[in-house]
């Protein structure tokens, strides 16, 4: 699989062809790629996304009823859908975003608009980890969480870099069943979550 947190890509991959988002927009639009094309955009390059099993997609299920109920007025939990960045369209397994579902009809939710990305991981974790984090912290995307099924714990990220040449976050937290995890909307803790309450 290829790595994407070099974003000059040495070596063999110096040759392969990136993708704008608006040329990915386009291919879109034009039919080129439709659901049936398990693909997102990362660092310009089209990806597989990793298929998904059963404690994969059961997490999905905890963790949206432990983040719905918490979100005030203005603020909409989307699952699985894109997101629009400067050079990636990822597809997080969540995203707290402003807004509400009138909101992205006509666009995605871009940088300004993100304030949590949520990613369940299992046979994605080195993805999640050491190319989606790059990406949202290159991004400014304030709060990022790994629902790691591996070791049982959600990792949260904070304090992102923004557009640096090795971009990532400052602060990393481990937590396990037992501890809580703070919802931070805008720099305020909203509300706290049970670890437990987000692992299988």
């Amino acid at each position: 699989m290829t790595t994407l947190n070099n974003a000059s890509f040495p070596g063999p991959y110096a040759s392969l062809r990136r993708f704008s988002v608006a040329e990915y927009h386009q291919m879109i639009e034009t039919g080129i790629l439709d659901d049936a094309d398990k693909v997102e955009l990362l660092e310009g390059y089209l990806v597989l996304k990793i298929p998904r099993n059963a404690p994969h997609d059961g997490t999905i299920d905890l963790v949206r009823d432990a983040l719905a109920g918490q979100l005030p007025a203005g603020w909409l939990l989307r699952t699985q859908q894109a997101i629009t960045l400067s050079a990636s369209e990822p597809e997080p397994d969540f995203a707290v975003v402003r807004g509400n579902k009138r909101s992205y009809l006509t666009r995605h939710p871009g940088p300004a608009d993100i304030q949590l990305a949520v990613e369940v991981a299992e046979s994605s974790l080195d993805r999640d980890r050491d190319e989606k984090a790059p990406i949202y912290a290159r991004e400014n995307i304030p709060t990022y969480w790994i629902v790691n099924l591996i070791n049982m714990q959600v990792e949260v990220y904070t304090q992102p870099s923004g557009p640096t040449a090795n971009p990532g976050y400052a602060q990393r937290q481990d937590l396990i069943s037992g501890a809580s995890v703070p919802l931070v909307l805008n720099g305020v803790t909203i509300a706290t979550l049970a670890v437990a309450d987000l692992l299988p």
